[in-house]
């Protein structure tokens, strides 16, 4: 393969684009910078085996997606390419009331199973009481039990997005900034228009997140894909290092995670039916803000600092696409993450990078074929 464009500059595309380069073939990213781009708003909780999350699918693809994160990260070391925001910082799993204390035993039996059949980022899981899991985030409320999940990591999605891109560059990577489109004639995608200018390819990888929809019109078929609207609040406290306090979840679809030197985050919401509105709402603002002082009372008295939009692109059946485009021989598609775009998005681009290119990929895309049944779902 001598020349691809990769359309979508977060981070899955940028991936895709970084692992391409890498190999040496001659690759253009481009990417229009539209507002409420998931992965400059996300969270990323890199811990999928800690998730209660009943699908199967996902996790025959998050298993392989977190054991790749540290070679990616020493990848872009190799070459200066920036911060990640990875970190090995732990989780905490807690209960909320005595009865939540009791289920905690059958979640604790089911991390244990995941870490046997090799899910990473688990390892030797802890319980601990309140005083203990105060100690390890000292804004926590009342716990009645949790457990210490220990290898559980976080990422900060903007900054892998920037590292990915720089050392796509690093490796000869052209990074352009337009609203691209897919470029046929005589039935096949000869490359892509950037603002009416024409960049031919042999092969192109569409990764346009929440507004790949658009991308497919020209190729014929469409895909289930939707924004879904998430708003996540940044909170900081002053003279307080967070660094390495721990991600905090519990029976429900939040979470707090925090970053150095002093910032907390809070999130987020799950908006269907959103469409492109990247508004931050009261009513938003105050769901997740009730749900983190709930959990986290000790962030009270922080300054709430910034409120971010991501417009998450979600798959009705919540699996991501990952496969050549039908009818298409050399189009790539990887899109439909929704709120796991930080978790999977960096390997599902090097994924569409060995498709592309030709290659068998090491693992079983069945699951995430574009031309699947989809069986609609919410979950």
């Amino acid at each position: 393969m001598s020349k691809v464009v990769v359309v979508g500059g977060g981070i899955v595309g940028a991936s895709a684009a970084f692992h391409l380069a890498r190999e040496g073939v001659e690759t253009v990213l481009v990417d229009r910078r539209d507002a409420g781009r998931a992965t400059s708003a996300g969270a990323g909780i890199v811990a999928p085996g800690s998730s209660l999350r009943d699908s199967p699918g996902f996790y025959h693809l998050a298993l392989p997606a977190v054991a790749h994160y540290p070679e990616l990260v020493a990848a872009l070391g190799e070459v200066d390419a920036g911060e990640t925001g990875y970190q090995v910082c732990g989780k905490i799993f807690l209960a909320e009331t005595d009865e939540q204390a009791w289920d905690l035993d059958n979640v604790l039996a089911l991390f244990n199973e995941r870490r046997a059949n090799g899910m990473p980022n688990l390892g030797e899981i802890q319980d601990i009481d309140e005083r203990e899991a105060q100690r390890l985030f000292p804004a926590l409320g009342v716990v009645p039990r949790a457990l210490y999940i220990p290898e559980a990591a976080r990422v900060d999605g903007a900054l892998m997005r920037d590292a990915l891109t720089t050392g796509a560059r690093h490796y000869g990577a052209q990074v352009m900034l337009g609203a691209a489109k897919p470029v046929m004639d005589q039935g096949r995608v000869i490359g892509i228009s950037c603002d009416g200018l024409l960049i031919e390819a042999d092969a192109v990888i569409l990764a346009a997140g929440a507004w790949s929809k658009e991308m497919f019109e020209p190729l014929g078929f469409s895909l289930p894909v939707a924004p879904q609207k998430g708003q996540i609040l940044h909170i900081r406290l002053e003279g307080q290092e967070t660094t390495d306090w721990p991600i905090l979840s519990w029976f429900g679809d939040q979470y707090i995670l925090a970053f150095g030197p002093d910032r907390v985050v809070a999130g987020a919401t799950r908006e269907f039916g959103s469409g492109f509105d990247t508004r931050i709402t009261p009513g938003g603002v105050k769901h997740v803000l009730d749900t983190a002082l709930r959990i986290a009372p000790g962030l009270a008295n922080g300054t709430l600092a910034e409120v971010r939009v991501g417009l998450r692109p979600y798959a009705e059946d919540s699996l991501p696409f990952m496969g050549m485009a039908p009818g298409h021989g050399n189009v790539v598609v990887a899109t439909g993450h929704g709120p796991s775009g930080l978790q999977l998005g960096p390997y599902s681009g090097y994924l569409a990078a060995e498709l592309v290119m030709g290659r068998t990929p090491p693992i079983d895309l069945t699951p995430f074929a574009v031309d699947r049944e989809i069986l609609a779902s919410q979950g």
